[in-house]
């Protein structure tokens, strides 16, 4: 198996990968393996944080590297929290306390208009200075809830309603939630890519 870094210590993200991943011949394994602490997202697009945090990880460790950077957009907010995500209710913020601010920032807007997309760009580079770098990017469409549901993913997920399935992401099982969700679809087409670097695989 080759070893990639993934650009983060996010356990849910490195969980997922590897369940993605593994049967295209990839090892993820995290940044903090090599003691690397977290690149400056300095970037005004998804696509610009992904390729910074990915150039970081290749620098400092010498291996390929994969970088994803991924968001809630919500229609009636104007996109965000968009690249502002993960810190949206300010730095080093907790999960839950994104998604009350979330709440917090939609209590008067009604159902109807609550419609949100999960934004994933993924970044695989070969080595630091990769001319090529592969870039994928996935959507899933929802809406956001009036309130938290379900204890499975992670971020925003207790409160992104999926119409399809009539539940929210973090009800569903994580095998039907690696089939649909943003992440998901743009793994799919990163797998395809390296398995045109690597036919064998």
């Amino acid at each position: 198996m080759q070893e990639v870094v993934l650009a983060s210590g996010n356990a849910g993200k490195l969980a997922e990968l590897n369940s993605l991943l593994a049967n295209v011949g990839v090892l993820v394994t995290p940044q903090s393996t090599y003691s690397l602490s977290e690149a400056e997202e300095t970037g005004h697009t998804f696509v610009e944080n992904a390729l910074i945090k990915a150039r970081h990880a290749a620098a400092h460790t010498g291996r390929a590297a994969i970088a994803d950077d991924s968001g809630l957009a919500v229609e009636a907010l104007h996109g965000a929290p968009g690249i502002y995500s993960a810190r949206y209710a300010g730095a080093n913020a907790s999960d839950a306390a994104n998604t009350a601010k979330l709440l917090a920032d939609l209590r008067e807007i009604p159902a109807q208009q609550r419609t949100a997309r999960f934004h994933c760009l993924v970044v695989y580079l070969r080595y630091t200075d990769d001319p090529i770098p592969i870039i994928c990017q996935g959507t899933w469409e929802g809406q956001i809830a009036f309130a938290p549901a379900g204890s499975n993913g992670f971020g925003y997920d207790p409160v992104f309603y999926v119409p399809s399935h009539r539940c929210t992401a973090a009800q569903l099982p994580a095998d039907e939630k690696n089939r649909i969700s943003h992440r998901a679809r743009a793994l799919a087409l990163l797998k395809d890519q390296i398995r045109t670097l690597h036919p064998n695989r």
